[in-house]
């Protein structure tokens, strides 16, 4: 159960980094192919405020990246639950706010990841 949970936390931390490069380094050129719903006039623009949530997915990944690093199970557990409580929340809020489809590409796996984490 933990070599699951430790392979899902690394899932969504993937994912996170696959983001920071999308909105970091990605945001003009493959950014307007992933998000359709933006009008393609307004990715120039935003280009620094795209980096910006790049750059706090990039402190997500790192996090969850930590976790698995840590050799105390204890510590290790901790600091899992808090990094993927943080992409829960972040992907329901965006959910919300901005596209329903991130609660299914950024939240559910996380909360998936939790749950296999709080049962190792």
């Amino acid at each position: 159960m933990k070599l699951i949970a430790s392979i899902l936390i690394g899932f969504v931390a993937i994912e996170h980094l696959y983001i920071l490069w999308l909105e970091m380094f990605a945001w003009t050129t493959r950014g307007r192919k992933t998000f359709k719903s933006l009008p393609p006039d307004l990715f120039e623009p935003t280009k620094s405020l795209a980096a910006n949530q790049g750059l706090y997915n990039g402190f997500l990944a790192a996090g969850l990246i930590w976790s698995l690093l840590i050799q105390n199970n204890e510590w290790h557990n901790n600091v899992a639950y808090f990094f993927l409580g943080c992409v829960i929340v972040a992907g329901i809020f965006g959910a919300l706010t901005a596209q329903k489809s991130i609660f299914y590409v950024q939240a559910l796996p996380a909360i998936i990841a939790l749950l296999f984490t709080l049962l190792s």
